[in-house]
């Protein structure tokens, strides 16, 4: 497919010319679900434009444990990497394909250089920090005022916004993973919403009933 043609998220936001611009230097990259895109310690040398797919942003603890901060979609890039690429420092996220996912890759150069010649790229680069900054707020807020039943009800209404199905295909520990805690916990909590009549479970499948 043209390039011009996978820039169609992207059409509202940017002008013409830096749609081509992005034709001309962009890379099509293609991830398989639960592949690593990005992770913690590596040098950035690309920004990604998500033009298919989600991409599951998590910051890792000292033990390992991984946190979710927030979910990509098309149309989305990461602002995590815009700074880590703007300071020419190394990756302090992890970001997983949440599915499977088609990205443009932007040098780093170009990113810096229409960010000071192109409006329309400056504006998408400033409001991708602000959606983004706005995210991790309600993630600290979840972490800070949720109780872990509402935690998780919550992480399942928002996946399936981005899937735009009521069906969910997940394990108990993909879950726990990305709510930080353990798959017992994860389970018990499940069927206790099940008996709710808010979600109904199957073998790696939740439906969701209520929103």
């Amino acid at each position: 497919m043209d390039k011009k043609e996978l820039l169609q998220p992207y059409q509202y936001l940017f002008d013409s010319e830096i749609i081509d611009s992005i034709a001309e230097v962009a890379s099509v990259k293609s991830f398989k679900k639960q592949d690593i895109i990005i992770d913690i310690g590596q040098e950035l040398h690309f920004i990604p434009l998500l033009i298919e797919g989600n991409i599951k942003v998590l910051r890792e603890d000292d033990h390992g444990d991984e946190l979710l901060l927030y979910v990509l979609e098309s149309g989305d890039t990461c602002a995590m990497s815009l700074t880590c690429c703007m300071a020419k420092s190394q990756s302090k996220i992890r970001a997983i394909a949440d599915d499977d996912v088609t990205l443009l890759m932007i040098p780093i150069d170009k990113m810096r250089q229409w960010f000071h010649t192109n409006e329309s790229w400056r504006n998408f680069i400033l409001q991708s920090y602000q959606i983004r900054f706005d995210e991790m707020l309600e993630t600290i807020d979840t972490l800070a005022f949720m109780k872990m039943d509402e935690r998780l009800f919550k992480y399942l209404t928002d996946k399936v916004k981005l899937t735009a199905s009521t069906d969910l295909e997940i394990t108990h520990q993909e879950i726990a993973e990305d709510l930080h805690t353990s798959r017992v916990v994860i389970s018990r909590l499940l069927k206790q919403l099940e008996k709710e009549n808010k979600i109904k479970l199957g073998r790696n499948r939740i439906s969701i009933i209520e929103f």
